[in-house]
């Protein structure tokens, strides 16, 4: 099976059956040792459901058969070449019409591949022209170009104006480098620094984050020695940010309401030396068992998991805990840049649903902490909605608590004006991070 056909077998797992494009992927590759190949793969796959909508614009021009009429083998067989012709230069436009029409071939009539064929030189031969977008108004324009749903294109424009929105979404099919996260339990940055440059990976570190590295050329960076002694694990910059600002000390009572994967109490568990206690929670005990094993895996000895449904109220821990970590479930309209396949399995409803779980999981939160506690509000989303309306509402009705600034605790300040005000939103194309919201909120002490 050549790079073409696991990408197609990858496309129609995402696109037809709602799989993730991180598992998929990793799946279809696990065992492959081609770089070359895997990197085609990568490319192709990211490339076609980021643009997804641009490139269906273009083949909806140069096909007579109507897009719902095309099977969806042969459409994403169409959506692959289509990318390859208008975004890959390196790959010249015969070779890539060559391989559309032998992967139809495969899974077709002989009338499949004259299709194919016909479809992709129409486009080659006329590719200016092709890719034009033809008059629509702005919203209409913006959604096609960037490839966004014309009903999240508009919600931005509201909130944020036009302009930003572009930047926006032209940020969000970007390709974003890989984070990963210091365990200076074991090492130090500029040490683990210094050993990824001598094998040859183009390393920095992160501008916000004090314990973060950004890598330029991760591949087979998990397979490195150093990943399995626990020197490191791959987070976002932004999500690191989460547990320094929490700024925990010594010996404190953590609860991480929705903790899965782990990293936000791991990470909290460095900060603390590994010294107090945190409890990690999800619902899922697969989830949990991830918990587990990066926390052993990082020498981590002071978390402990249990399977609990943070929308439900735990009386036994009231009053008891220091910090309490609600990384909220959201909309993930943030990390597009990792999972643009969100964008379009996101509808305005999904919002709706999940603002009142927010809301019911930040009340259960309230309950947790002491006097002088501290909440931490995090989510991997971008929208007023799921973050300030949520903020703002819990201290209108919650006089007892107070957003708490926290500039002090990020390494730069650059384009984060919030933080002395209590909260921070991140933007892909502005902070070249995940889009990500947080607040710190304390409990007052008497």
């Amino acid at each position: 099976m050549n790079s073409r056909d696991i990408a197609l077998n990858i496309l129609m797992d995402i696109n037809e059956n709602g799989a993730f494009s991180n598992y998929t992927i990793n799946k279809h590759l696990k065992g492959k040792e081609n770089i070359k190949d895997e990197n085609l793969i990568r490319e192709i796959v990211y490339g076609v459901i980021e643009n997804l909508l641009y490139l269906d614009y273009i083949i909806s021009k140069a096909s007579k058969i109507k897009l719902k009429k095309i099977h969806p083998r042969v459409l994403e067989i169409l959506r692959m070449g289509v990318y390859q012709i208008v975004f890959m230069d390196k790959i010249p436009d015969r070779a890539a019409v060559n391989e559309a029409v032998n992967l139809s071939k495969e899974y077709g009539h002989k009338g499949i591949s004259g299709f194919v064929n016909g479809v992709l030189r129409n486009i080659s031969r006329n590719k200016e022209e092709m890719m034009k977008i033809d008059k629509v108004d702005d919203k209409d324009y913006l959604s096609i170009k960037y490839s966004h749903p014309k009903w999240l294109v508009e919600r931005w424009i509201e909130e944020f104006g036009y302009e930003f929105t572009e930047n926006l979404c032209q940020g969000n099919n970007s390709r974003p480098k890989l984070n990963i996260r210091v365990n200076t339990l074991t090492t130090t940055r500029d040490e683990l620094v210094e050993r990824l440059s001598q094998y040859g990976y183009i390393v920095h570190k992160t501008n916000y984050a004090s314990d973060g590295i950004i890598i330029d050329n991760p591949t087979r960076i998990t397979e490195l020695d150093e990943f399995n002694q626990g020197y490191f694990t791959i987070q976002d910059e932004s999500s690191m940010l989460v547990a320094q600002i929490a700024n925990p000390k010594e010996n404190s009572f953590v609860l991480d309401i929705c903790s899965a994967p782990g990293g936000k109490s791991t990470h909290i568990a460095q900060l603390m030396n590994n010294k107090g206690k945190i409890i990690s929670r999800d619902i899922y005990e697969h989830k949990l068992n991830l918990v587990r094993q990066n926390a052993s895996r990082l020498g981590i000895n002071i978390i402990n998991t249990e399977s609990f449904d943070a929308i439900n109220l735990d009386r036994d821990l009231i009053g008891k805990i220091d910090y309490c970590i609600v990384d909220a479930p959201c909309s993930g309209l943030g990390i597009i840049r990792r999972r643009p396949e969100i964008k379009w399995n996101r509808k305005q409803e999904d919002i709706d649903d999940l603002n009142k779980i927010q809301r019911k999981i930040l009340n259960n939160a309230k309950e947790y902490v002491k006097p002088g506690g501290i909440i931490i509000y995090s989510t991997c989303t971008i929208g007023r909605e799921e973050n300030m309306d949520v903020i703002n509402d819990f201290l209108d009705n919650n006089k007892e608590f107070q957003l708490f600034g926290f500039e002090d605790l990020i390494c730069s300040n650059e384009n984060i004006e919030t933080s002395k005000n209590g909260y921070i939103q991140l933007f892909p194309h502005i902070n070249n991070t995940d889009g990500f919201f947080i607040a710190r909120i304390q409990k007052n002490r008497s």
